[in-house]
């Protein structure tokens, strides 16, 4: 099975007849793998190069520097995750990934209750500006997707939309240094997990190590392709849609020629419900089958994933 390449830009920009078929395109790619590549979806080369540099940048920063903005605790999900900490698969040693997470940028002037705030270093300010102008850009993105998702699934168009309205999205920036010391058994780059949220964007460099799982249990590689990002569904959309949208495992495994001696980026942006969303079957993925899940909030079932991992 391959992972569809599937052009974004008649969606944005035709009529409704035009829409509604790269809908009915997005339903296939997430009924059948839950992974596909977008074409043309409204993010510069410029502005994914500017980011790449900066998230490079800070990746090269000493460790006792980066530590200033170390990653705490489940419910900020904010800040630096060093090597081995994290362990997307539960059952296997730390992954050998390096992470900075950001959450929606809020001011000093806000007054929300319990407010958090990202974390960042003094006299950083191309690099704050840079990342938080890729989430703003990603943040429409996904608008649009959660559209085409919408009149796939026969709801209103504004209905996934609405359920996102506090964009409670994370933008992670992840670097996957070389390897040079002994592996622990069954060690990898990113263990094999499914995303927790709604849908996920991924924007990765040209050295290869992302695979994804079919249905029949066969890994396939998912290179990078100039000009496309990689969109996968979550566990939330998946538990949302009764199973008709799939919420796929997949990992970054290691190198096994020269490139493991290389340096591997990838940005993920995570779509994810407000937190007091509730998640229930949509009654057009009922007709056919009885709801697999009862209802939950979206914010229980990120806290839960996300204590299971750290």
């Amino acid at each position: 099975m391959q992972i569809p390449i599937i052009d974004f830009q008649p969606f944005t920009e035709g009529d409704s007849a035009t829409r509604q078929a790269v809908a009915q395109q997005i339903y296939q790619a997430c009924h059948e793998i839950g992974f596909m590549y977008l074409k043309n979806p409204g993010i510069s080369p410029q502005q994914i190069a500017a980011l790449f540099a900066q998230s490079q940048s800070f990746f090269n920063l000493p460790l006792e520097v980066k530590q200033q903005l170390a990653w705490s605790d489940e419910v900020s999900n904010r800040g630096y995750v060093g090597v081995e900490r994290e362990r997307l698969d539960p059952d296997k040693p730390g992954d050998l990934k390096e992470a900075f997470n950001v959450g929606k940028e809020v001011s000093s002037h806000d007054t929300v209750p319990n407010m958090i705030v990202n974390k960042w270093l003094p006299n950083q300010e191309d690099f704050q500006t840079e990342v938080l102008a890729f989430w703003d850009t990603c943040s429409k993105v996904v608008e649009e997707v959660l559209q085409a998702f919408a009149i796939a699934l026969q709801v209103p168009e504004d209905f996934f939309v609405i359920k996102h309205n506090q964009q409670n999205h994370t933008l992670r920036l992840l670097h996957y240094p070389p390897i040079s010391q002994l592996l622990k058994p069954g060690q990898v780059r990113a263990g094999a997990h499914s995303d927790y949220g709604s849908i996920t964007l991924l924007f990765q460099d040209q050295v290869e190590g992302l695979e994804v799982q079919t249905k029949d249990g066969e890994w396939i590689l998912a290179p990078a392709i100039p000009g496309t990002v990689v969109v996968n569904t979550g566990d939330l959309m998946q538990r949302w849609t009764n199973h008709v949208f799939c919420s796929t495992k997949h990992r970054v495994k290691i190198p096994v020629d020269e490139r493991i001696m290389r340096s591997r980026y990838s940005v993920a942006f995570f779509c994810h419900p407000n937190y007091d969303a509730e998640i229930a079957c949509l009654p057009s993925c009922s007709l056919e089958n009885p709801a697999i899940y009862p209802p939950i909030s979206a914010g229980e079932h990120l806290l839960s994933r996300l204590q299971a991992t750290y």
